[in-house]
């Protein structure tokens, strides 16, 4: 959860529990932000389909408490979403295309969505298979780039197609949603459908790695539990037109990781 206005600099690192109620309440309360942006979730998709309460506890009822703190202090309230609400069976999906979530992961975050439309002054944001840097939390691209120069062999899907977005990319067009005061849903992610496989080679290229090393799987081949939208690309016309944002492909978002490597 992400906490946005000028605030002491003690309470700049708040610890929210968001599954926590009057917790929840507390702290935003007391911070009194104008702008929340709700990035805290289960991600894990295959967790979310065997963990079934605690997806439903984090993404769903979390995203409850958030809301019901953020209606106290008249906040603005900014939910970052996926393009797992849809099925996957046809790509390149508009922010008017009907939502139908294959996995219990995107049904929360579906529900969580609802949630958030129901609050007055908020925003949904769809975004897809963020890449970049990050002290902890590894995803795609580092998995990729700490695999290869170790001369692992990596399986990687090619029949899963998404819309891979740089982080630096996605900040930069919140920043600009919350100065326009954007509402409704809003497709922010990078602006090119490309297989996980095609994104681990370009990844390669990039970083002067040996793609020799992918080996190219089906979706059907790997032991997912839960199962995967086939192509669940967002069309980002939209928020680049309203943001007025180049939302990066992927040769571009790969050329601006490297260039920001710690």
């Amino acid at each position: 959860m992400g906490i946005d206005r000028y605030v002491p600099e003690s309470q700049k690192d708040l610890t929210v529990d968001i599954t926590e109620r009057e917790q929840t309440l507390k702290s935003i309360v007391t911070t009194a932000p104008s702008v929340v942006v709700h990035t805290a979730a289960e991600t894990n998709v295959d967790r979310c389909e065997t963990e079934r309460g605690l997806a439903q506890r984090i993404n769903v009822d979390g995203t409850a408490n958030i809301a019901a703190a953020c209606a106290k202090v008249r906040a603005r309230l900014i939910l970052m979403s996926t393009d797992y609400v849809f099925d996957g069976k046809k790509g390149n999906y508009a922010e008017t295309d009907e939502p139908n979530p294959i996995s219990f992961y995107g049904l929360t975050k579906l529900e969580a969505e609802r949630i958030v439309a129901a609050s007055s002054n908020s925003l949904i944001v769809r975004t897809s298979v963020l890449y970049g840097w990050h002290p902890t939390k590894p995803n795609f691209a580092t998995w990729i780039l700490k695999g290869l120069p170790e001369r692992q062999t990596l399986k990687v899907v090619n029949d899963h197609i998404n819309s891979p977005t740089f982080a630096g990319n996605l900040a930069e067009a919140i920043r600009k949603a919350i100065g326009r005061n954007s509402e409704g849903v809003m497709h922010v992610a990078g602006n090119e459908g490309i297989s996980r496989f095609d994104f681990a080679q370009r990844i390669a290229r990039q970083f002067d790695l040996d793609e020799r090393l992918l080996v190219p799987v089906k979706m059907s081949d790997l032991s997912w539990i839960a199962r995967r939208p086939r192509d669940s690309s967002l069309n980002v016309g939209k928020a680049e037109k309203e943001l007025g944002i180049e939302l990066f492909g992927v040769d571009r978002g790969l050329v601006e990781m490297a260039r920001s490597k710690p």
